[in-house]
């Protein structure tokens, strides 16, 4: 277990938010980034922190209109990246080709009174019609899926690229990290810690109790009682909730989800460039659970996942939780599944 933890590092995202304007000073090799869903909520804010990664020699945003005004609106900053816009159907392909990675935020928001499985209708459609094109046009990238329910749109993926003949799924990523990023920063407060310092691996999925934070993983250690512990376990899984009905109907969490999506971008660049030690939690297909996703901490690699590093010894209120989590999952899985094999 202790390797484990010591392995459970989040990706150095303090190091490449540095003052000035580089946003990694990773040494990363020079990478084309495409961002689908750029002209949105999540995408805008998403493809500006991208814009500032030197790593990004091209950043290719697409989405179905508004891409030509915000492709234009970053082409002026001062970074190495070369911007460019594609909008509709017809530009995709232009989009994808040479892409190393994908980042799909591409859907509606959540509005108050919806949860994420609400957006399925919309969101599923979208996602299917992205990743077969992702399939054709860069079947090797990193596909980093945000657009919720994750935990349907992840399969749903998975299944639209074996439906193209591509049969490795190992870079296909549902991005959980903005759950570990919460988990982060709501134990640092709790415990006045430096938010820089805590880990906090996150486990299951993407949707309410599905959420599954590892608070007896936490790194450095910090100990809760019951009642504070099933009150920070409840905060951190309703978390997306507690923006929506803050924002009263003009939004979700979009600022930490494209700071969260950005953080994962970059460690999918880190990996590609060979760099060593890359941690990250996401959902993806797995055998750690009778679910067939689940997202557990990832050791990532040039060729997506180098290694699953499973769920480690968890304490038996954190074993309830897994054990309420699996058939939420297995239902929201199938339901992904069940959408891509009917997908024309």
């Amino acid at each position: 277990m202790s390797a484990i933890r010591t392995f459970l590092t989040k990706s150095k995202l303090s190091s490449f938010l540095s003052v000035g304007r580089n946003f990694s000073t990773s040494p990363v090799s020079n990478h084309k980034v495409a961002v689908l869903g750029a002209a949105g909520g999540i995408g805008q804010p998403l493809s500006l922190l991208l814009k500032q990664n030197p790593g990004v020699t091209k950043l290719a945003l697409y989405d179905i209109a508004h891409t030509p005004g915000v492709s234009a609106d970053l082409s002026h900053i001062d970074s190495v990246a070369q911007v460019s816009g594609h909008t509709g159907p017809d530009e995709i392909a232009d989009c994808l080709k040479g892409a190393k990675v994908v980042v799909i935020p591409a859907g509606v928001p959540r509005k108050p009174g919806m949860t994420r499985d609400d957006l399925f209708n919309t969101n599923a459609g979208i996602v299917a019609t992205l990743a077969k094109a992702c399939a054709e046009h860069c079947p090797d990238a990193f596909i980093c899926i945000i657009s919720n329910p994750v935990n349907s749109t992840v399969p749903i993926c998975c299944e639209m690229f074996k439906k193209a003949g591509v049969t490795n799924t190992n870079r296909i990523f549902g991005v959980t990290t903005l759950d570990v990023v919460r988990s982060n920063t709501f134990v640092a407060e709790k415990k006045s810690l430096d938010v820089s310092t805590v880990d906090v691996p996150v486990i299951g999925g993407h949707a309410g109790i599905t959420i599954i934070p590892l608070l007896s993983q936490c790194q450095p250690p910090v100990s809760f009682g019951e009642a504070e512990t099933d009150a920070l376990t409840l905060r951190i899984q309703d978390a997306g909730t507690e923006v929506v009905k803050a924002k009263n109907g003009a939004g979700s969490a979009t600022l930490s989800m494209a700071y969260a999506g950005a953080r994962f971008a970059n460690s999918c660049l880190e990996a590609l460039s060979g760099q060593e030690n890359i941690i990250e939690c996401a959902f993806i297909p797995s055998s750690v659970t009778e679910a067939t996703y689940f997202s557990t901490p990832l050791v990532l690699g040039p060729e997506g996942v180098k290694s699953n590093l499973g769920i480690g010894e968890i304490t038996e209120y954190e074993c309830s939780l897994v054990k309420a989590c699996v058939p939420e999952l297995q239902a929201s899985i199938k339901k992904g599944e069940a959408f891509a094999a009917s997908f024309q």
